[in-house]
């Protein structure tokens, strides 16, 4: 007999985890999450799990209690029998920390899936990793979504004239220009030098964006000072509107100031990170029936080949 399935939810993705368990037909599983006055915590999952196929939901946002409090559930479902252990990592945090650029630093993406596999996990689920060679750092299946499932539709439902695409950076050339491929438009680059993390030291649009409606493609927006400084400049150069489309809203810092004064005419993100507050300029994307349908493929070891539009 198949083993049954059941979904947990940490703590930082509360919402998300029950949206993808209503859209797959359950409820998300009991647990409780002790808190001692230093700051320790332990959860408890207080039904049973025993021969079961578990999926804990959580993305791995800042602060790292979130990494935490995932691999605590992981190894709490072990110990309690579970027949497979995934673990569904929407935002797949330390991404950015895919290799060793720099004397003496940490390959942070790697020590992650470390200590995930070292916990006890069988599968991890997770979408738009920053570079798709962190599904090499683990052992174990790894089933890599993308949101362009979810963008695709979107755009094509604006029925925007004269579109195209653009990164906002060389490194996100590849994913503009798949999004450009599919919809059979243009693409645009634009060039940027850094001084150091989340500061910008100059920028240049390289191709033609007068008369265009422009859409900005990334998978992470963190402070926005890349996207509202290329969004001003396009707009400078003639652009008709420039969207942008970001996989993963980490939005720290100065970043919703930023998108509410900038020159963008929207920015739309998925649900992977909650918000913090309220924007009019931006549009959530819910993620939840994707990651259900395949969930439930994977559940029934079944292809989820047809989940993927490029």
């Amino acid at each position: 007999m198949a083993a049954g399935i059941k979904f947990f939810a940490g703590s930082a993705s509360q919402e998300l985890a029950s949206s993808i368990a209503g859209a797959y037909g359950k409820e998300l599983g009991n647990l409780e999450l002790a808190k001692f006055s230093d700051g320790e915590f332990q959860p408890r999952i207080t039904e049973t799990v025993r021969g079961q196929n578990v999926f804990i939901i959580q993305s791995t946002f800042s602060p790292t209690d979130n990494l935490f409090e995932l691999l605590l559930l992981v190894d709490a479902c072990k110990r309690a029998s579970a027949e497979q252990i995934a673990v569904v990592i929407p935002y797949f945090g330390f991404a950015r920390q895919d290799r060793k650029d720099n004397p003496r630093v940490a390959i942070g993406a790697k020590l992650i899936a470390n200590l995930l596999e070292a916990s006890g996990i069988t599968r991890i689920m997770t979408m738009d990793l920053h570079s798709d060679q962190i599904q090499g750092f683990f052992d174990v299946p790894v089933d890599h979504l993308f949101a362009s499932a979810i963008f695709i539709p979107y755009l094509e439902s604006l029925k925007v004239e004269n579109l195209t695409m653009a990164s906002p950076d060389s490194g996100g050339t590849r994913r503009a220009n798949a999004y450009a491929k599919h919809l059979d438009s243009d693409l645009v680059i634009c060039y940027k030098q850094r001084k150091k993390a989340n500061v910008i030291e100059s920028m240049s649009v390289i191709g033609e964006v007068k008369g265009k409606d422009v859409v900005l493609v990334d998978d992470i927006i963190d402070t926005a000072g890349t996207l509202t400084k290329a969004a001003e400049m396009m707009m400078e150069q003639g652009a008709n509107s420039v969207r942008a489309i970001c996989t993963h809203a980490v939005l720290s810092g100065p970043a919703y100031d930023r998108i509410e004064n900038s020159m963008l005419t929207e920015l739309v993100v998925t649900d992977t990170i909650p918000q913090k507050k309220q924007c009019d300029k931006i549009t959530v994307l819910s993620t939840a029936k994707l990651f259900a349908a395949v969930i439930n493929k994977v559940h029934n070891f079944e292809s989820i080949s047809s989940h993927f539009i490029f």
